[in-house]
């Protein structure tokens, strides 16, 4: 990579000419000044960085050795929890407060329903994620097993009655007539400023009229009636000419709704960006998206066409006046967190830009744009969520950086907005602490099991071997944690005024277990939830028409609260007398996520995955999912559960088995049988025997390293 001397640093060529030439212009960003302003707040800010660091390991050596001083007694909890504070991992709790945000879109502050997480690399899976604000809820049921039986390529009129029939049912509980059914209606009208409902001459109006609230065409003759319920938009779509609106009673061709109201851009976890050009993809994308002007050539069914971003939605009101709704998801960046290093830019002491500063300025820099545009934010805010940090000084340490960014780019305190993701063991026990940080641009905490799980298992690493990965979800300390994190969102004042989120459905296939459980998100006080694919935001935002998610966070407040002592119940077995064959099953299980994810890293950049598990069920894996398998075989070995030669042979059995799933791929490289040759191979290996020393269990280092190597290569 050729690199360029700019003042006290060596910038790669692309991403010096990607932000003078395409990110800048428009700005009002004078270019020398960015330049010059970007290293010194690079001075002052990456020797903290490193500091935060080395206290990071620091105290894991601190837990390491006092689990191994007290090995052979009983665990004491009461003991363990003072340990934890006298070493400052526990840090006190001050007095209450409210956080204090302003600016904040609606989207975060008073609708609450699904939230997309999407990798920036792919601009076709970063506009379809911004474009599933509205989406088809006659399609998402028609396409997913929420309907009981399989479709061919044929249209299924009885599978279009089903799906019909669960819309109506879904209206009548959401929007419901007075004294008639959905399902009855044979023509909508409005009459004044009320919707009326025609059953032959039969005429209804809706229990609650202010759940009307537009329509398009005539007043006779409407194309569209639009509802709202719960803060949630349902476009009831009428057309008799329409190959479905024709054969239904009330001509009704299909009916849209409000679906991904927010989705989160990733640089992080879903996406493997490991150098400039690499890096400079993943920027340009999110150039595009707060310029309003990204777009992608897409081929389906042996046709192409251009992908771009949706338009705003234009109604009218009962009385007349125009309505416009907005066409897009709000969309948040996820940035690297605090760990990694990226040699884009070269510092003056020869070392790497720490990767988490360069993302806070480069994706505010091209937000810029959207300022002025306000394609995203109509509030001047620029969305954040930043993963991986350990406690309160960590997330101060992000502060500063923002509060850097602002003073560099000449923008209002507070422009940036941050989401904490508390999935570090060490914020997670310290989350009012780390509110208070930032309680003038906190909009988001959200609970994160996978690497939540992950940084469980390196925390406590020597206290023993962890239970079966299936038994997490039922540990003490998980279902604590989830309560926790609503309780002190709600204490520190989040409910309509910033997101309380929760984790992701992994299944995109199986869209009927979700619909079974994942209304335990809102109904657990979540704002927020993530979801895997536009068609499962359609769905989950069901749920939300089900509860006033505000109103659960109401009654929550009084709840009795979570208790700290039980998010510290470490998840290890106390007597392992488990059966070869169930450990083997393990095994297996953890090799086939870890190769099945890492070879589409390694081998064609690939950051998200849905990659088959043992029994073919497809799992959406990323870096988190991969962090609890390898820290999780990483941990028996060391506890002697299992052998590094028992490992190496259930790893190049799994190898075999996960390059006949990925056959049908002409791009894939088998790792069986010339395992040696395999990078990937070596790097899910790596992944387990060298994860007790990498730092907090991440897998960044080594993938990152091994994929550098890879590109080198090629």
């Amino acid at each position: 990579m050729k690199k360029i001397n700019v003042n006290n640093l060596k910038v790669d060529e692309q991403l010096l000419n990607f932000v003078n030439e395409e990110i800048i212009p428009g700005t009002n960003i004078n270019t020398e000044n960015f330049w010059s302003g970007f290293e010194k707040a690079l001075n002052k800010l990456t020797p903290i960085n490193k500091k935060l660091l080395e206290k990071r390991e620091i105290i894991q050596r601190q837990i390491d050795s006092w689990h191994l001083e007290n090995k052979d007694s009983s665990f004491d909890k009461d003991k363990y929890l003072k340990f934890l504070k006298s070493i400052n991992y526990i840090v006190d709790e001050k007095e209450d407060f409210k956080i204090s945000t302003s600016n904040v879109d609606e989207e975060i502050t008073s609708i609450a329903g699904p939230q997309l997480v999407v990798p920036v690399d792919n601009a076709r899976y970063a506009l379809n994620a911004a474009n599933a604000r509205w989406g088809s809820l006659y399609d998402a049921l028609y396409g997913t097993d929420v309907i009981p039986g399989k479709s061919g390529n044929a249209f299924d009129p009885g599978r279009a009655k089903k799906v019909v029939k669960y819309v109506r049912e879904f209206l009548d509980r959401s929007i419901p007539i007075e004294n008639e059914s959905w399902s009855e209606i044979n023509k909508i009208q409005i009459d004044e400023e009320e919707l009326v409902f025609f059953n032959n001459k039969k005429k209804q109006k809706l229990k609650n009229k202010n759940q009307f609230v537009g329509f398009t065409g005539d007043k006779d003759d409407p194309n569209s009636i639009l509802l709202k319920n719960n803060h949630l938009h349902i476009d009831i779509i009428i057309d008799p000419k329409n190959s479905i609106g024709k054969n239904d009673k009330a001509n009704i061709s299909n009916i849209i709704i409000e679906s991904a109201i927010s989705t989160i851009i990733d640089n992080e976890d879903s996406v493997a960006a490991v150098d400039s050009s690499d890096k400079v993809n993943c920027y340009r994308n999110w150039l595009g998206l707060m310029k309003g002007n990204l777009e992608t050539e897409v081929k389906k069914d042996g046709k192409k066409f251009i992908r771009r971003l949706s338009p705003d939605r234009r109604y009218f009101s009962p009385n007349g006046s125009e309505i416009i709704l907005h066409g897009r998801a709000l969309l948040l960046n996820r940035n690297v967190g605090h760990l990694m290093t990226n040699p884009a830019i070269i510092l003056n002491d020869g070392s790497e830009i720490p990767e988490g500063i360069m993302d806070a300025f480069i994706s505010t820099l091209c937000a810029l744009h959207d300022f002025k545009n306000k394609k995203n934010s109509r509030k001047n805010s620029v969305y954040i969520v930043k993963p991986k940090m350990h406690g309160p000084e960590e997330v101060e340490f992000t502060n500063n950086i923002f509060g850097e960014v602002e003073k560099v780019l000449g923008i209002p305190k507070y422009s940036i907005k941050v989401g904490i993701m508390d999935e570090e063991r060490r914020t997670t026990v310290n989350l009012k602490e780390c509110i208070r940080k930032v309680k003038e641009r906190v909009v988001f905490i959200n609970t994160g099991f996978l690497d939540r799980t992950g940084d469980e298992i390196h925390t406590s690493f020597e206290a023993g071997p962890m239970i079966f990965k299936g038994d997490m979800k039922k540990s003490s300390w998980l279902n604590t944690y989830e309560d926790w994190n609503v309780d002190i969102g709600l204490s520190c004042g989040f409910s309509g005024k910033a997101q309380i989120g929760k984790g992701m459905w992994a299944m995109p296939d199986r869209m009927s277990d979700m619909m079974q459980q994942k209304v335990g998100h809102p109904n657990a006080g979540a704002n927020c939830a993530w979801v895997p694919s536009p068609t499962a935001a359609t769905l989950h935002v069901i749920h939300y028409h089900q509860l006033n998610v505000f109103k659960k966070q109401s009654e929550l407040k009084s709840r009795k609260k979570a208790k700290l002592e039980n998010i510290l119940i470490i998840p290890k077995s106390e007597r392992p007398n488990w059966q070869v064959e169930n450990i083997n099953k393990e095994l297996e299980n953890n090799a086939q996520g870890i190769l099945g994810y890492v070879v589409r890293w390694i081998d064609q950049g690939v950051g998200c995955s849905k990659v088959p598990n043992v029994n073919n069920i497809g799992l959406m894996e990323d870096r988190a999912t991969l962090r609890i398998s390898s820290q999780h075989m990483a941990n028996w070995l060391h506890h002697k559960i299992c052998t590094k030669d028992q490992v190496m042979e259930t790893l190049k059995k799994m190898a075999a088995i996960v390059d006949k799933q990925n056959s049908g791929d002409k791009n894939y490289l088998p790792m069986a049988p010339n395992f040696d040759k395999s990078l990937a191979f070596t790097a899910a290996c790596n992944l387990i025997f060298q994860g007790r020393e990498q730092p907090s269990g991440y897998t960044e280092p080594l993938l990152h390293k091994i994929r550098l190597e890879k590109k080198i290569s090629h």
